[in-house]
């Protein structure tokens, strides 16, 4: 049994694609999130919001797609200075991981009202839903992200990212 995944939900509201992520995001709800938001940068969105008041926790894995995004939105602001993940309400704990892991200045932390619910749709889990091997390497590659933003993250992964390396090629024998 997998461990319970963050509800997403999304809104576009003027020229900004708003998502609320409740309860624990893990690296199980990380692959539908990064789906979506990279869907919507290929659309031409370049402003989102991760409304976070109701969400419990990020594991690694997750901080490390938020850090992917950030870091694409970051490339994407010398073409439009728009571009931007900013994160509503974040928990202490959160912000605290945000900043210990070394990924905090890719992002604008802003305190306000969370999304009117009527606006938000439900995110469809991915369909079909992720290989064995598609997880690993989503693992794989948040923390190898988190590793080269900051190098004192490579001792807290190093491990984690041989194991899912060591993963992913017995998976292709």
């Amino acid at each position: 049994m997998s461990p319970a995944s963050a509800n997403l939900s999304v809104a576009i509201l003027d020229d900004t694609v708003c998502v609320r992520i409740e309860g624990r995001a893990n690296f199980a709800s990380s692959m539908d999130f990064k789906r979506l938001i990279f869907e919507m940068i290929e659309s031409g969105h370049h402003r989102f919001v991760a409304d976070l008041t109701q969400c419990l926790n990020m594991d690694s894995t997750f901080l490390g797609v938020m850090a992917k995004i950030g870091l694409e939105l970051e490339k994407l602001r010398e073409e439009t200075p728009k571009a931007a993940l900013r994160l509503l309400n974040p928990s202490e704990r959160i912000e605290d991981l945000l900043d210990n892991l070394g990924i905090l200045h890719l992002f604008e932390l802003v305190n306000g009202e969370e999304f009117e619910e009527e606006c938000l749709e439900e995110v469809p889990v991915g369909d079909p839903a992720p290989s064995k091997k598609e997880i690993s390497k989503n693992c794989l590659e948040a923390h190898e992200i988190l590793m080269s933003i900051h190098p004192d993250n490579i001792p807290k992964f190093k491990d984690v990212t041989k194991f899912f390396a060591e993963d992913i090629k017995k998976m292709a024998d």
